[in-house]
């Protein structure tokens, strides 16, 4: 079987073909940040419009890469929240119109369940139950994965996810757009003896989190001083290093509870060099297995969405039937959508 797939949720149009005996077969990615970098955030209505541009160019390219005519496919397997409506919504249509041309079915594929299986693109299988680290610019999340489709949300951020804290505090510290990057490789050349950012949440039990404060730990901290490029490097890491720490310990927390063996970590921010060294150390310790996506497919992507589109056609899950976003959808209702 093979499935297209299609990524609308926010700033990057992501299309992919995945079939079920050769793998990935091709997939393409464009990135929106030349259009907002302007404007230091992501501007909704412009990237709705980006996507209904570069869909059409994009979906052409990997049908001619992967050598595939569109009766070639079984299924076109979409993101249908959460996200941008509008940007949601230039992906959802293109899909359905595909796939009533073709008469084929139009899987809804929840976002954040397609980043949760990405470290399994390049075939290392795993088990479920497993225990999901989701990180990325709209999400803080602690899961436990029983099965494809059932998750349980163990934590959660109360207030900015944590790709959002490193982008404002990137912004605060004067970087360009995109932010979590800029940041992560200033915190390379910072002096990690210099200061200690608190650690939030985690002098009391349960596995939520909040990046609110520390953020505002940083400005204060750089209000405090001259400013000079080695006081922005130095607060970088140690805000780095208080973020790692907070989601190492809630990370450590819950493979306790839960017993896990297998700890999954996804999303954007699963791409930061120091995240994945902690955690892989963490593991060790722990006696878990960590799974890594491959850095391309970290940040949202096409190829995540297609496989997840080709595992549930594989275990015939009912689809929606009608073309629906859905910009708010919680990982632990992902059931609704399949009733």
């Amino acid at each position: 079987m093979r499935v297209l797939g299609i990524e609308t949720s926010c700033d990057e149009t992501g299309v992919a073909i995945y079939d079920d005996d050769h793998g990935l077969l091709a997939e393409a990615l464009h990135s929106q940040i030349a259009v907002h970098a302007e404007y230091g955030g992501v501007v909704p209505e412009l990237a709705s419009r980006d996507h209904v541009r570069k869909l059409p160019q994009l979906i052409r390219h990997v049908l001619e890469e992967a050598h595939c005519t569109p009766g070639d496919l079984d299924a076109i397997a979409y993101t249908a929240g959460p996200g941008l409506v509008g940007a949601l919504l230039s992906g959802i249509c293109t899909a359905h119109a595909l796939a009533d041309a073709l008469r084929i079915p139009a899987l809804a594929v929840h976002h954040m369940e397609g980043h949760l299986l990405a470290p399994f693109l390049a075939g290392e299988p795993v088990s479920f139950p497993f225990l999901v680290l989701l990180v990325s610019g709209g999400h803080t999340q602690l899961v436990l994965a029983q099965a494809l489709g059932q998750y349980e949300l163990l934590g959660d951020t109360l207030d900015d996810a944590v790709g959002e804290a490193f982008d404002k505090t990137a912004k605060m510290l004067g970087l360009p757009y995109p932010g979590g990057p800029a940041l992560a490789k200033l915190a390379a050349e910072g002096d990690p003896q210099r200061w200690r950012f608190p650690r939030p949440m985690t002098d009391r039990p349960g596995l939520d989190f909040s990046f609110s404060g520390l953020k505002t730990f940083a400005l204060n901290t750089w209000q405090r001083c001259e400013q000079s490029r080695q006081d922005a490097a130095d607060i970088a890491c140690a805000f780095q290093q208080a973020v790692v720490d907070t989601l190492a310990i809630k990370c450590r927390r819950a493979l306790q509870e839960t017993r896990c063996r297998d700890l999954v970590i996804a999303g954007g921010v699963s791409a930061n060099q120091a995240l994945r060294q902690r955690l892989e150390s963490l593991c060790q310790q722990q006696g878990a297995r960590l799974h890594l996506p491959h850095p391309r497919w970290c940040t949202d992507n096409g190829a995540m969405i297609a496989y997840a589109g080709l595992l549930q056609l594989q275990q015939q899950r009912q689809v929606q039937s009608q073309p629906k976003a859905f910009p708010r959808w919680p990982l632990s209702a992902l059931s609704t959508i399949h009733s």
